[in-house]
């Protein structure tokens, strides 16, 4: 949790805010922020939630220290808008990529070769 402690520290000092003001943002005291940037203890996940708002982080970024953008291959990958994902690009598929997205095709095919054969023995 020591990253925490670091972290909470780097982003409250980037915003120019005093210990005292981000307590009194937080409702609780100037002791419990000194605890939680020395490591001596850690906030609950009311107060996680309610500093993530104020630094305008995510919760890996203000916990772990996480990059904001992961390194992702845009060559190979493209985020998908619907559920915010990067998915591999058509182009770039391989055939088991396309099996499990395509595989009803797969099925498909099969029945027509097997109907033709059942036809003309």
């Amino acid at each position: 949790m020591n990253d925490f402690a670091n972290q909470l520290k780097k982003y409250r000092k980037e915003a120019n805010i005093t210990q005292d003001e981000l307590a009194t943002k937080l409702f609780v005291t100037r002791q419990a922020i000194s605890k939680w940037e020395s490591g001596d203890s850690t906030p609950d996940l009311g107060n996680l939630i309610k500093l993530t708002d104020i630094f305008n982080v995510s919760l890996d970024t203000l916990v772990f220290g996480a990059e904001k953008d992961p390194k992702v291959d845009l060559t190979e990958y493209v985020l998908n808008p619907k559920n915010n994902r990067y998915v591999r690009r058509l182009g770039k598929m391989n055939f088991w990529d396309f099996l499990s997205g395509y595989w009803w095709s797969v099925v498909l095919i099969v029945f027509i070769i097997g109907f033709f054969w059942a036809i003309h023995p």
